[in-house]
């Protein structure tokens, strides 16, 4: 009989649910705080039920000798080691749906606080006094809600602003114009239109290296005199000391945050402003959203332990024992022309095309499939929001149509994957296969032929096909002090449109980025992660 160990507190119906499918369970939630106590026992079980407060870290990994499954009982995996668990076999799954509903009402909630004076008058009132007059509030009936990201839960948030009878418009580049006329939702391309036009500005996006500080003290400054700022969704997406500043001259008539860049927030410069709400990270703090994901996490686990079902995985597709070995080499290239073309891509996906061509097109194409799409879409909407399982329910909400056809061997390689991706200003393709030694080679981007292997940090560029830029490229590198490690090329037509994918054993920052980019034959540039 398999073994969890559930060290964070999870309520009794999960519990159950465990022993009801054969699972022996024990529930310790001491051990989420006591790192050394966890790794003392961790070896004896074959699963791990954990919130947020259990760490599971290398060390803790490096200890489970028998872990098979670790389950995250909400979204973010920021405390799980999810290479570590990789490294060992350990599937990582997530309920990435359980909290939507209470987050978004939360934002709601605190646009109405905000909107009131509500905790600010509460506390006046208590304390014996009557300031009628003071509490001079805002109807929210009519106004423009502004959502920057109208994903799962912004599209929540704004489906309940409407039913307010809110205008809502919303800025995400990877909502469609489909999806938006269908939600009832005006698609803004910029941030600064919206916040130009917003009487309400709520955020719903991850932080990831695009979306931090997506509200600068630049933007803040651009905000509609009187706005009003609610952020639900991460810490670090807004400089803080700004809308401080924007509080106290009055240019912001109030503020709504359950989240801080730096948690838990014991002090923070927000703290005592005008008209500033704040709640510590309630967000998915529900008795309601609690109990789904506990018990969201318990059916996921037993069912792999016992049947072998993986369901909401973020480091495994869901296959069976008897693909599992065919399918691992082209799972790999699956997930890397999935994660070029969403580190490469820029605004919203129409529609993406998948082809198999030979071989690869006899095999089961459903975990492929699910393998590129949640590879595509994590640099978008972030880690831990999409994974295998839940990666095509996700391309839908966003409007994005998927196919995929079956081609016979054609060219130079037998057997290929090529993905082709349409955004509304461009299509894009990049093809893959498989090589001698079982790894992933990129084999074609945007018609342009070349071999290249995957690492952990590539750039990638193009460039007018001009001489001297190999030259150039080098030398910069060499003075940003990143070595190279692999350099690929490729290009269409003499004289014209260049491409070189290059294996770095430094990542590229943003700063480097720009100067590589500054370079004369550069027509663009990225820093890729693999």
């Amino acid at each position: 009989m398999p073994r969890v160990l559930i060290s964070d507190e999870l309520s009794d119906a999960a519990v159950q649910i465990f022993r009801d499918r054969g699972v022996e369970v024990d529930f310790r939630p001491e051990l989420g705080k006591d790192a050394e106590a966890l790794k003392a026992v961790i070896g004896a079980y074959d699963g791990l039920a954990v919130r947020s407060a259990t760490k599971a870290t290398k060390e803790i990994i490096a200890a489970a000798t028998n872990l098979r499954v670790i389950g995250r009982a909400g979204i973010g995996v920021d405390n799980i080691d999810i290479p570590a668990a990789s490294a060992k076999g350990i599937v990582v799954m997530n309920t990435p749906f359980g909290n939507s509903i209470t987050t978004a009402e939360h934002a709601i909630a605190l646009m109405f606080a905000v909107s009131r004076q509500l905790p600010a008058a509460d506390a006046s009132t208590q304390a014996g006094k009557w300031e009628k007059n003071r509490f001079m509030g805002v109807e929210i009936t009519g106004k423009t809600l502004g959502l920057i990201g109208c994903g799962n839960i912004g599209s929540v948030v704004a489906a309940r602003a409407i039913g307010l009878r809110m205008k809502v418009i919303a800025y995400d580049p990877f909502l469609s114009h489909e999806r938006a006329l269908e939600m009832g939702v005006e698609k803004i391309e910029e941030v600064e239109p919206l916040l130009a036009r917003a009487d309400f500005v709520s955020l719903h996006l991850p932080k990831t290296e695009k979306t931090a500080n997506i509200l600068s003290a630049e933007r803040i400054a651009k905000m509609k005199p009187g706005a009003r700022l609610i952020n639900c969704a991460r810490g670090g997406l807004v400089d803080e000391e700004a809308v401080a500043a924007a509080l106290k001259s009055g240019a912001l008539a109030g503020a709504g945050f359950d989240v801080f860049a730096v948690e838990p927030a014991k002090e923070n410069p927000l703290f005592g402003c005008p008209n500033f709400v704040a709640t510590p990270h309630l967000g998915a703090s529900t008795s309601e959203a609690q109990e789904n994901v506990a018990l969201q996490v318990a059916e996921q686990m037993a069912d792999y332990l016992v049947h072998g079902a993986i369901s909401n995985a973020l480091n495994a597709p869901s296959v069976t024992a008897e693909e599992a070995p065919l399918l691992k080499p082209w799972i790999a290239v699956a997930e890397t022309l999935g994660g070029f073309a969403g580190q490469v891509t820029e605004t919203a996906i129409k529609e993406i095309e998948i082809e198999y061509v030979g071989d690869v097109g006899r095999l089961n194409q459903k975990p492929l499939t699910a393998a590129l799409v949640a590879a595509l879409l994590t640099p978008l909407v972030g880690e831990g929001t999409v994974n295998m399982v839940s990666a095509p329910l996700v391309a839908r909400e966003r409007g994005v149509k998927i196919a995929e056809t079956r081609k016979d061997a054609q060219g130079a390689y037998g057997s290929y994957m090529r993905l082709i991706v349409t955004t509304e200003v461009q299509t894009r393709a990049v093809a893959g296969t498989v090589y001698g030694d079982g790894k992933p080679r990129i084999i074609q981007i945007k018609g342009i032929g070349l071999e290249a292997e995957p690492m952990a940090h590539m750039l990638y560029t193009t460039n007018s096909d001009t001489p001297g830029y190999i030259g150039a490229l080098g030398m910069k590198l060499g003075a940003l002090g990143v070595n190279i490690a692999t350099f690929a090329l490729g290009r269409a037509d003499k004289g014209g449109e260049a491409i070189a994918l290059l294996g770095v054993d430094e990542p590229v920052n943003a700063a480097m980025l720009a100067e590589i980019a500054a370079l004369p034959q550069v027509l663009q540039a990225k820093a890729l992660r693999f």
